[in-house]
């Protein structure tokens, strides 16, 4: 049996589908969701649903019961009072479950970063959560990718109705990038995998050597029309977040997560591509992905 977390998440719901497409997992899939309604009717036909949130031990064991694998994600939560206690939360519902169901196997999304992000926010949150679990004694895959590509899809208004995006980055820095596919094709091969042990991070940095400025002229080519990346600041990136009913505490960790990838540059050049499980290149996703986003009826042209 394979628990599946946030199945109507961006990357949960990707795990959910290719693991529902794979003939031996079809009949031994559990997913734990906050609204059951909003999972698609194929999800409801085929797997069991158990209602509520991972952060509950009784709902995680719930749905642990009799399982052995687990695809594990900690939901962000923008209104959350505290980074570090949110995380903790989510991590001290596992630790409860582990100590006394089988789970034996745990895929987890965590974050690039090990042994080099210090004070980093939400991932130095991520990587204390994946310690905790390694604590725990099960076998463990960290999956860890770096800059989301999906995370542009919040500014598509912006590229369609002003030509740009706007990041907290240096402007003529590598950053490394993943497409959300990627992780879920890797969390499920693994989930269906019932004969690794041990604990270990799986890197998914994708094959590209873009910086922002080279992300903008590859977004311009595939939409046929002049975007530029526009870098802001920590500051102004927290100010924008707190406008937007971000809670102090998130919108700090975000700061403090930007702070720590300028300075420390665990999203850069230095961090080797692994085309094995990030395959998926920049320019690909913008033809996938980001055109049709942009694109989408109702657009300007």
């Amino acid at each position: 049996m394979i628990v599946v977390t946030t199945p109507t998440g961006q990357i949960g719901r990707q795990v959910l589908d290719r693991l529902l497409d794979a003939p031996d997992a079809a009949a031994g899939i559990r997913v734990i969701a906050r609204e059951p309604a909003r999972l698609p009717a194929r999800v409801r036909e085929k797997a069991e649903v158990v209602q509520g949130s991972h952060a509950d031990p009784a709902v995680l064991g719930k749905a642990c019961a009799g399982a052995d694998r687990l695809f594990w994600l900690v939901p962000p939560t923008p209104s959350a009072d505290s980074v570090e206690g949110h995380f903790h939360t989510f991590t001290e519902s596992l630790r409860e479950v582990t100590s006394r169901q089988g789970v034996e196997r745990v895929v987890g999304v965590s974050t690039l970063g090990r042994s080099v992000a210090k004070n980093a926010g939400q991932i130095s949150a991520s990587l204390a959560m994946d310690e905790a679990i390694a604590a725990m004694g099960v076998h463990y895959r960290a999956l860890c990718p770096p800059f989301l590509m999906e995370n542009l899809l919040g500014q598509a208004e912006s590229i369609r109705t002003g030509g740009v995006f706007f990041l907290a980055v240096e402007p003529d820095r590598v950053l490394r990038t993943c497409a959300t596919r990627d992780i879920a094709a890797t969390a499920a091969r693994l989930l269906l995998d019932g004969s690794w042990t041990g604990q270990d991070d799986v890197p998914l940095a994708g094959p590209d050597d873009l910086t922002p400025e080279g992300m903008a002229r590859v977004v311009s080519e595939v939409l046929d029309r002049e975007v530029r990346f526009q870098a802001v600041s920590s500051a102004q990136q927290k100010e924008t977040l707190l406008r937007r009913g971000v809670s102090e505490a998130w919108a700090q960790g975000l700061a403090d997560m930007t702070d720590a990838l300028r300075d420390q540059g665990f999203y850069g050049a230095d961090q080797p591509t692994t085309p094995d499980t990030a395959p998926t290149g920049f320019r690909q996703w913008c033809e996938d992905v980001l055109r049709p986003a942009v694109m989408a009826p109702g657009s300007q042209g």
